[in-house]
């Protein structure tokens, strides 16, 4: 990972895409989460209410399984139409009665003469090696459409460096942003940009912009801070990992442990601190798709809450912060005690 000194864009420098597959069988959907549920319930509240995204024709770059396209057409009165492109959709082709379709390929210039009044693009630009084709090309499906509004979100790079999460490192992620960087690349790309605003517990930033005129001259962006943490983070990146393993060790004398997430964050904690499952007993998650499977690299035994009092786990260790008090609640409901234990905004070494 390298950050470039004049913007602060961070990426994969050995990036290699043929190493990846998003096809049918990708899986990254959150929506198993009720609190992650309500966190894009009120996206697209805000988005209908306050930005009057009403009889407009969406297009979603990157759908996933098209959950948020459809609460998007789906919003009471907000009569609108949406067409989602992923590679990676399962499903029909039309649901919501037509008002929904969706192509399983990738966006890209090819799709210059779908007509959108808004596009959204949600957790799909840290995937692309080359971000700029991306929004070059959104750019050019908006050219007979000047009063169009974008709407993009990804994760803030700049949150993972301060704090120091190495689970948020993922190979998937070949790009990332800060505030400044992700502004910057819209505005090369054509567009001006209306705001970049922290969501989800500053985890994302999510940016509205709209096509410009016409190009002009971009001042240089300050990245000396961004630099530096970043510069931080590589000096200390080896330690953080050995202080995390001996922090596993000495929990795993009180009991055993289980990771509390297996998406991206799980499977990257998993590998780098405990490759040989010699720590760490299951990982644990809500969605019945990954239950009964295994960690990618480890082999790591992904497990429902339910299956905790039975492997006698007596801590777990949560990925994301956000979801502390979701799963607080679904444990006291299930009568399960454990210590479920929050590391994501704290210091290996002083805690």
């Amino acid at each position: 990972m390298v950050i470039c000194a004049d913007c602060g864009f961070v990426f994969n420098r050995a990036f290699d895409p043929a190493l990846l597959s998003y096809g049918e069988q990708y899986d990254n959907t959150q929506a198993c989460s009720p609190c992650f549920d309500a966190y894009l319930d009120g996206l697209v509240a805000d988005l209908v209410e306050h930005h009057g995204v009403r009889h407009s024709t969406i297009v979603e770059v990157g759908c996933g399984k098209g959950h948020f396209l459809q609460k998007l057409v789906a919003y009471p009165a907000s009569h609108n139409r949406g067409i989602g492109f992923d590679p990676s959709y399962v499903g029909p082709d039309t649901v919501l009665e037509g008002r929904v379709r969706f192509q399983r390929r990738f966006y890209d210039e090819s799709c210059a003469d779908v007509k959108a009044d808004v596009v959204v693009c949600r957790h799909v630009i840290e995937h692309i090696p080359q971000p700029l084709v991306l929004l070059r090309a959104v750019r050019a499906a908006l050219n007979h459409a000047p009063d169009a509004r974008v709407f993009f979100e990804t994760p803030c790079v700049e949150r993972i460096l301060r704090h120091q999460v190495i689970w948020d490192f993922f190979y998937e992620h070949c790009s990332l942003f800060c505030a400044a960087s992700l502004r910057h690349a819209f505005e090369r790309s054509g567009f001006t940009v209306l705001g970049v605003t922290p969501r989800f517990g500053e985890q994302y930033l999510w940016l509205e912009a709209k096509p410009a005129s016409a190009l002009s001259a971009l001042p240089r962006e300050d990245a000396s801070a961004l630099v530096a943490l970043a510069q931080d983070y590589g000096k200390n990146e080896a330690a953080l990992r050995q202080t995390w393993f001996d922090r596993l060790q000495r929990l795993r004398r009180s009991g055993k442990i289980a990771i509390w997430g297996a998406g991206a964050k799980g499977v990257t904690f998993a590998n780098l601190i405990d490759p040989e499952c010699a720590l760490i007993e299951c990982v644990v998650d809500l969605n019945p798709a990954k239950q009964g499977r295994y960690l990618p690299g480890t082999g790591h035994p992904i497990v429902s809450p339910s299956e905790l009092p039975s492997r006698h786990v007596a801590h777990a260790i949560l990925m994301n912060p956000n979801y502390r008090e979701e799963n607080l609640c679904l444990l006291t409901s299930a009568g399960i005690t454990l210590d479920l234990i929050d590391w994501g905004h704290t210091s290996p070494s002083t805690s």
